[in-house]
């Protein structure tokens, strides 16, 4: 599969703080998960690839554009969609002149044109029927879909998501899901989250990041099978786990180092996660 995006020794620092510690990823089509703990540098990093923040060291290109040069850097925000964690709506817009708004900064000039591809965006995140609306009065879940559409308008072929199921309801998630899902076919998206249902739901290659590095990059089963053999049932919560919790029938999942006889259970990519972030692991690789 053609790679979209290839980083090397991306590395940034603020003051004291190292944000990015030699972060090196290749991405291609489809969705690719972000996990990583608060703190890890997943949105630093997003920013870095959206080029709204250059890095200390390091080089990436998207599409084949280097941005470290001007003109890369714009072919780069042309070929790119971008969701922030927090988007920056104007309430009083309506949703068709706030995607309308950020087509105009994607340079798309042609008036009947670009209202074409806005109507389009709109439709693909099923906003046609509430393009009139004032973004201050649709509901958490509709907003976010309004941002999903300004991050489409214009089918950029990198998709970069940043917590974009954060706040939203089980029903609202499932749909936000389908939306992810769909934009991932003929693109390639880069979804930042801590929902590794999400992860285990949508994506076929993740990237676990903390304190900045790259501790994990492969597929998500791979992820999973670091925890094999390493989850166990019991009575109680295990001293010597490394984590443990009741479960709804009562008895305590343990994930760690499983005593002799301990009953094993299946392990889940949480599990494969936790064990990975709890720095038992090689820091690359499955």
């Amino acid at each position: 599969m053609t790679t979209t995006v290839s980083a090397a020794g991306l590395s940034l620092r603020y003051g004291s703080t190292t944000a990015l510690d030699d972060v090196s990823l290749r991405l291609s089509g489809g969705v690719t998960g972000l996990l990583g703990p608060n703190g890890a540098g997943k949105t630093t990093l997003l920013r870095v690839l959206a080029t709204a923040a250059p890095a200390d060291r390091g080089t990436f290109t998207v599409l084949g554009h280097d941005p470290g040069t001007s003109a890369g850097r714009q072919e780069v925000r042309r070929a790119l969609g971008y969701l922030p964690q927090t988007p920056g709506f104007h309430p009083d817009f309506t949703a068709f002149e706030f995607v309308d708004y950020v087509a105009i900064l994607k340079e798309l000039t042609e008036r009947a044109a670009r209202h074409r591809e806005v109507r389009r965006a709109l439709e693909e995140v099923g906003l046609s029927d509430v393009r009139g609306k004032r973004i201050k009065k649709l509901s958490g879940g509709m907003r976010q879909r309004v941002a999903l559409a300004a991050a489409l308008v214009g089918d950029p072929g990198f998709l970069v998501l940043d917590e974009p199921t954060v706040g939203l309801d089980p029903e609202q998630r499932m749909r936000f899901r389908e939306l992810i899902a769909r934009a991932g076919e003929g693109r390639t998206v880069l979804l930042s989250t801590h929902q590794t249902e999400d992860v285990a739901m949508l994506c076929h290659r993740v990237v676990v990041l903390a304190d900045g590095r790259v501790r994990f990059e492969g597929t998500p089963a791979e992820l999973t099978a670091r925890a094999e053999g390493r989850v166990w049932s019991g009575p109680e919560r295990d001293p010597a786990a490394r984590a443990g919790w009741r479960t709804g029938t009562g008895s305590f999942r343990n994930v760690g180092d499983p005593p002799p006889g301990a009953e094993l259970v299946e392990p889940t990519l949480e599990d494969g996660y936790l064990l990975t972030i709890d720095g038992t692991h090689a820091e690359v690789g499955a």
